[in-house]
């Protein structure tokens, strides 16, 4: 055999070794790698539940409420709390004895708010913790879940309790805090409204918008205000107190005043019937209906009076000062309500338009509520005997009555009368007399 035989047979017997010894290696390396398998598929129940579980979302987490209760009790309820009554009064918007009655108000009718225990015995959330965190979210417009460091309450009990809250408010106050005027309240605005120089003045009226954020695609366009955003419009009429006695919410953005006030039933007892008989005399004329102030947008009724548009005579540039001065209360009252509550003045994030209408009315009545609070009282305004017993010779005296007018049949008789340009031209022109008669003096 010759050499280059002999090499050749040694290298495929090399390469013959070298392959056997790489099969066997890959054979080796399978079956090591099914072991791996079958093990990883025999433990990975084990593997789910040791490494998954501590990174998935718990079902329960203990905040120790119980402590965050004793931390809210000793800041603001205790008999000698951390904070004194002007920082529970800058935070909770109120005095302490007015938040109090809210509580006990809304937590005996609302089983909601009723502390409870759970299966495991052990106590549920306070009607404080729950009434304060949905007092927070409205006073500082914050998120839900900003109330869980302080007050330990879930960010979805949070939001519960706010829409518990606000139904609870208007359930047990809405009838006295969002009312028509009685007839104390009527005398009341009568004679103010006198003395501010406008007699059969009962208060001022404008709208206000609040931007909607998540208001739904198919409605931007119909929603969508001055600013081109989604917004809802409120209707109200404020008294120089900025008691806020009439409220109406829910038009589209896309309405100026003049819509918002044919939907709006603001007149709804004068065109009835219902409202009350109110008479009063203006530069020795005679008037039997009462107006409130408003801006030049609204329309020329009889129960409207506006300013001077350019106003040129001296007299026509006194009424105009003080119509425009006096009509701020209703900008004000605005202004007020949406520094009380940011959450008014924050584009709103509730996805239902209803509940935005519950949100906006409890806190026009807890607005409502402060004012009573808070205001000085009436006697230093005016002596309701003296008010009651003027003489009918005083040109400025003002008769008012609450009996209902009978005839409902004269609907469309009111409703001329209403509307009447002629009627609101006069009352406008004696008004500018009388304010430059009794004003004209004290402005030089």
């Amino acid at each position: 055999m010759s050499h280059s035989e002999e090499s050749s047979e040694s290298s495929d017997s090399s390469n013959l070794s070298e392959y056997d010894e790489y099969e066997a290696r890959f054979i080796q390396r399978n079956r090591q790698t099914d072991e791996i398998i079958s093990e990883v598929l025999i433990t990975m129940p084990e593997m789910i539940i040791r490494d998954c579980a501590p990174t998935a979302r718990r079902r329960y987490c203990d905040r120790e409420r119980e402590n965050g209760e004793k931390l809210l009790m000793q800041d603001y309820f205790a008999e000698r709390p951390t904070y004194d009554e002007a920082t529970f009064r800058n935070r909770f918007r109120m005095r302490r004895p007015l938040f109090l009655r809210i509580v006990a108000a809304v937590t005996a009718n609302d089983l909601y708010f009723q502390q409870r225990r759970d299966c495991t015995g052990k106590k549920g959330l306070s009607p404080m913790q729950k009434c304060t965190a949905a007092m927070r979210v409205l006073a500082y417009g914050t998120s839900a879940d900003a109330q869980d460091e302080y007050l330990r309450i879930s960010e979805t009990v949070t939001r519960d309790a706010l829409t518990h809250f606000v139904v609870g408010v208007i359930s047990c106050f809405g009838q006295e805090y969002l009312r028509k005027p009685n007839e104390d309240d009527l005398a009341r605005l009568l004679y103010v409204g006198k003395e501010r120089g406008f007699p059969g003045m009962i208060g001022s009226t404008d709208c206000m918008h609040w931007q909607w954020k998540n208001c739904p695609s198919a409605w931007a366009g119909q929603y969508a205000g001055r600013s081109g955003k989604p917004t809802i419009v409120l209707e109200a009429v404020a008294s120089y107190d900025l008691w806020i006695w009439h409220a109406f919410f829910g038009t589209p953005g896309s309405c100026n005043d003049i819509n918002v006030l044919h939907r709006s039933p603001l007149f709804d007892d004068v065109l009835s019937g219902r409202a009350p008989n109110v008479s009063y005399t203006v530069n020795g004329r005679d008037y039997n209906m009462a107006y409130y102030l408003t801006d030049g947008i609204y329309p020329s009724w009889a129960a409207f009076v506006k300013s001077v548009t350019s106003p040129q005579q001296r007299k026509h540039k006194l009424f105009a000062k003080l119509q425009e001065a006096v009509r701020k209360d209703v900008e004000r009252a605005f202004g007020v309500l949406q520094a009380r509550f940011a959450f008014l003045r924050h584009p709103c994030l509730v996805w239902d338009k209803e509940m935005m209408g519950k949100v906006m009315n409890a806190c026009i009545i807890i607005h409502n509520m402060i004012v009573e609070d808070e205001r000085d009282t009436y006697l230093r305004y005016y002596d309701p005997s003296e008010f009651l017993n003027s003489s009918t010779e005083d040109v400025e005296h003002v008769q008012f009555s609450m009996d209902r007018i009978a005839d409902l049949s004269r609907y469309m008789t009111n409703r001329a009368q209403l509307r009447n340009r002629e009627a609101h031209n006069a009352l406008k022109n004696d008004l500018i007399e009388h304010v430059w008669q009794n004003r004209s003096t004290d402005d030089e």
